[in-house]
């Protein structure tokens, strides 16, 4: 059975979703939702996400939410990109957390407030704290990464499509690739993983269709 995620292009987290299938070779296919339009505050929608969010996984009867679950569920479904024993999961575990709470949970609201917030709402002070915030984080990422290539194990696994979920996007976000060497000889070696999309070439929705 063909799994369904419910995403729209600008979304890092539905992003971290979408990646992971790709790469995990899952059978999937994306269902836009109309983000910036109300798509995910309707009753419909809302009951398949009470929390009214981007990305939702629908696997038959199986109905998920929130993209690290969302990884770990396709990583054991598909015994791709995920951990061979308990201490690579809970590596893998650690780094979601990391980035949850400090890179794309910081990332994600900086960039909303820099390119999609109108300009009249938008606050200094308060994208000037998140870029605080966002820059402490990726220098602790850009250090671990001077001497490994992956975070949580010896390959690609789904602590890389996490952390990596905001770092490719265009919009600027404060993140330039060029002062962040090892980051971005990371995000390179992610790149060049067969069958590895770019967010706005995997998923559907894109800015200019709201131009």
């Amino acid at each position: 059975m063909t799994m369904i995620l419910h995403c729209f292009r600008e979304s890092g987290n539905a992003y971290k979703a979408a990646i992971t299938l790709e790469l995990a070779a899952a059978d999937w296919r994306p269902e836009f939702v109309d983000f910036f339009n109300g798509a995910s505050r309707t009753p419909e929608y809302r009951a398949l996400n009470p929390m009214g969010e981007v990305p939702v996984l629908v696997d038959g009867d199986t109905v998920l939410s929130q993209s690290g679950v969302i990884q770990d569920y396709v990583s054991e479904k598909t015994g791709n990109l995920g951990p061979r024993d308990s201490d690579e999961r809970r590596e893998i575990l650690r780094w979601t957390l990391f980035d949850n709470h400090k890179v794309s949970g910081i990332a994600g609201p900086l960039r909303f407030n820099m390119n999609f917030l109108p300009e009249d709402r938008r606050s200094e002070d308060t994208n000037g704290y998140l870029a605080m915030r966002l820059g402490s984080a990726l220098k602790v990422l850009d250090g671990y990464f001077a001497d490994r290539d992956w975070l949580a194990a010896d390959r690609l696994t789904t602590a890389d499509l996490a952390c990596c979920g905001y770092l490719y996007y265009p919009e600027p976000f404060t993140f330039d690739r060029t002062a962040y060497a090892n980051i971005d000889a990371w995000l390179d070696r992610i790149a060049a993983t067969p069958g590895w999309k770019h967010p706005y070439d995997l998923m559907p929705g894109s800015p200019a269709d709201r131009a």
